[in-house]
C-alpha cells in the first residue's frame, strides 16, 4: 500500500514570532481558546522539563507500521514539529532512537506521537523533546501505509500542517495558524492577567473577588 504525499504548503512563522510562541504555555493557549484544542492526558512528556513550540509536520500511520515516519524525515524543516498519529495503538512502538536521531539532525523542534515508541533512555539523552502516549519494546512493520502532510487526529485534537504545537510538562496544544495572531495576543495578556493576580497575592491582597463563587448551602 503507498504512503500518500499531499500538498500543504504554509508561510512559516518568523523567528521573532516563533521567540514569542516559545513564551506560551500549553494551558494558557488552551484557556485563551475556551479550554479547547488541549491533547488528551495519555500525550505526556517523555521526560520532565521538556518545552517545545514550532509549526506541525503530520503523518498518519498504520497501527505497528512506521514506513510513513522513515519517508517523512527527509521533508522536515528547522524549527518544525513532527505530530505523528498512530492510531492511540500502544503495542508496537513506531519511533525509536534511529529515527529520532535523523529526526534532531534535522534540527526540528519536537515529536508528538499518539502510539507507542522505544528506546527511551537513549532518547532522553537527545535533548529532542518528546510527547507520546506509551512506551513498548516491540518493533514495527513496514507495510508502506499511510499518509504526510494530510489533516489529522492526535491526542483527540485535529492537526493541520501549519498550525502551532506547543507542549511542556502539562502536555500539549494545538493552535489553529489561521487563528495564531489571535490566540497569541490573548495569551500574552492572559500571563500579564495571571502575573497581576500573583503580584497580589504576594501583596497579601484579597482576589477572591476574581473568582466566581459557587451558591453555598450551610448544613447544621
Amino acid at each position: 500500500m503507498p504512503v500518500q504525499i499531499f500538498t500543504n504548503d504554509f508561510t512559516p512563522l518568523s523567528a521573532d514570532k516563533l521567540v514569542q510562541w516559545a513564551t506560551i504555555p500549553p494551558a494558557i493557549a488552551g484557556d485563551v481558546m475556551n479550554r479547547q484544542n488541549v491533547m488528551a492526558g495519555r500525550i505526556s512528556p517523555l521526560s520532565p522539563g521538556m518545552t517545545m513550540a514550532g509549526q506541525a509536520r503530520t503523518v498518519s500511520v498504520l497501527a505497528g507500521d512506521n514506513a510513513a515516519l522513515h519517508e517523512v524525515i527527509g521533508r522536515l524543516r528547522p524549527n518544525e514539529v513532527l505530530v505523528i498519529d498512530a492510531a492511540n495503538y500502544d503495542d508496537r512502538a513506531v519511533w525509536g532512537g534511529i529515527l529520532n536521531t535523523r529526526a534532531k539532525l534535522q534540527n526540528i523542534n519536537g515529536v508528538v506521537l499518539d502510539g507507542a515508541a522505544r528506546d527511551a533512555a537513549e532518547m532522553r539523552g537527545m535533548g529532542l523533546p518528546v510527547y507520546l502516549s506509551a512506551l513498548s519494546p516491540a518493533g514495527p512493520h513496514k507495510g508502506w501505509g499511510g499518509s504526510i502532510d494530510d489533516r489529522i487526529s492526535c491526542g483527540g485534537v485535529v492537526v493541520m500542517p501549519g498550525d502551532i504545537i506547543l507542549g511542556d510538562d502539562d502536555g500539549v496544544t494545538v493552535v489553529p495558524l489561521a487563528r495564531a495572531d489571535a490566540v497569541l495576543a490573548a495569551s500574552l495578556a492572559r500571563i500579564a492577567y495571571e502575573e497581576n493576580i500573583l503580584k497580589k497575592l504576594a501583596s497579601g491582597a484579597d482576589v477572591s473577588g476574581l473568582f466566581p463563587s459557587p451558591e453555598l448551602e450551610i448544613m447544621s
